[in-house]
């Protein structure tokens, strides 16, 4: 039975972490981004889809290439970090399913419904990219998530040879500078947005 995680712990995944607008000029290593993997694959999906499809932008070209497709200040943010990640998602997930989940026929399923499909990729893509975000933190990085980008454009140049896998959003990725950030915005109480029927 699990126990819950001290202060500590959850200072580092919530309390104290934040979104980070840059990063120290300290690197990020190709065993980082797969211990990131390792983790956030373990983060349920339905019916263990796992519809992501990371590519990650370590060299200064790719992610030169990244930062063209950003908007506002998201260009800069993109060439200074140490890295950066686009999480896809693949729209033919569920060619997939007879091994990821064996358990039934789950590729029936979405076959022949490509806004079934769509839908669940986003959504469980979507999933897989907050349990990459909490995967960063847990192992000591810190992440700079964003949408400010033209999605063809990413998709055009990052998926061009993959049409089925489109782009959700994309993120930064490295050890954040304090001096970055600003206050942290509100967080309402419970009851702000919640009801318990």
């Amino acid at each position: 039975m699990s126990e819950p995680l001290d202060d500590t712990a959850l200072d580092q995944l919530f309390r104290t972490a934040r979104t980070f607008n840059g990063f120290l000029d300290k690197p990020v290593g190709n065993d980082q981004l797969m211990a990131i993997w390792d983790l956030m694959k373990m983060g349920p999906t339905s019916a263990n889809c796992l519809p992501a499809r990371l590519i990650w932008c370590v060299s200064q070209k790719s992610r030169d290439q990244l930062a063209s497709c950003a908007g506002g200040a998201n260009p800069d943010k993109i060439r200074a970090a140490p890295a950066a990640v686009i999480i896809g998602m693949d729209l033919e997930f569920h060619e997939n399913l007879p091994w990821l989940f064996p358990h039934t026929d789950a590729k029936s399923w979405f076959a022949g419904n490509a806004e079934l499909r769509q839908m669940t990729a986003f959504r469980n893509s979507s999933l897989q990219g907050a349990y990459f975000i909490m995967a960063a933190r847990a192992l000591g990085l810190d992440t700079g998530p964003m949408s400010g980008f033209d999605q063809d454009k990413v998709d055009d140049l990052f998926f061009g040879d993959t049409p089925n896998i489109k782009s959700n959003f994309i993120s930064t990725l490295g050890y954040g500078d304090p001096s970055t950030i600003f206050e942290r915005s509100p967080r309402p109480d419970f009851e702000v947005f919640n009801r318990i029927a």
